[in-house]
């Protein structure tokens, strides 16, 4: 299966780097001040002296900072990335060769899942290849909706229809719920 969400293992990956290199540098402050790493003495100080630093070191500060917000602004632009590419499919046949937009073959799913007690939106993503396809379901569930069930009829009613009219025996799907900020109709 492929993988929906790209950004979360470099995510974490970023994390725990990060981490990592500030637990360095807070065991080194900390042994450096207790003089338990003499690499440094406790009473120097950071810089020597009090002169400017070379005209130089202005533009690395410069240009590192750029390089980093560039780094931030790519990650940020990747984290919306959480649906797999969706392709046209082909099915050949003795009469002749049709064309299916993957969006359209969902559409009649969507419209049944959005009616289901507790769903206030749905939208879906049939990604990948005919060979290897892989669904994207995103619900936007009512406040009181139960999540449980919501899951539950969408893999056991409107999944196995989705797969029998594309003729899969295999459809694997991840669901990400999302809460509305609309509360359900209220029954006195």
């Amino acid at each position: 299966m492929t993988d929906l969400n790209r950004p979360a293992r470099l995510n974490r990956t970023l994390l725990i780097l990060t981490g990592l290199v500030l637990l360095a540098g807070g065991v080194f402050a900390v042994g450096t001040h207790f003089g338990k790493i003499p690499l440094l003495a406790p009473g120097t100080t950071l810089v020597p002296g009090t002169a400017m630093p070379p005209g130089w070191v202005w533009y690395a500060v410069a240009g590192g900072a750029v390089v980093v917000g560039l780094l931030t602004l790519r990650w940020l632009i990747a984290q919306p990335v959480r649906k797999p590419r969706s392709r046209t499919w082909h099915f050949d046949q003795d009469t002749g060769r049709t064309a299916l937009a993957a969006s359209t073959a969902v559409e009649p799913f969507v419209a049944e899942i959005a009616t289901y007690p507790g769903v206030h939106a749905a939208h879906a993503t049939l990604g990948g290849t005919q060979e290897a396809p892989v669904l994207a379901v995103v619900l936007s569930a009512e406040q009181d909706g139960e999540i449980a069930a919501i899951r539950e009829r969408v893999t056991e009613e409107g999944l196995p229809r989705l797969r029998q009219a594309l003729d899969l025996g295999e459809l694997p799907m991840t669901i990400e719920f999302r809460f509305s900020a609309k509360a359900g109709p209220r029954i006195s």
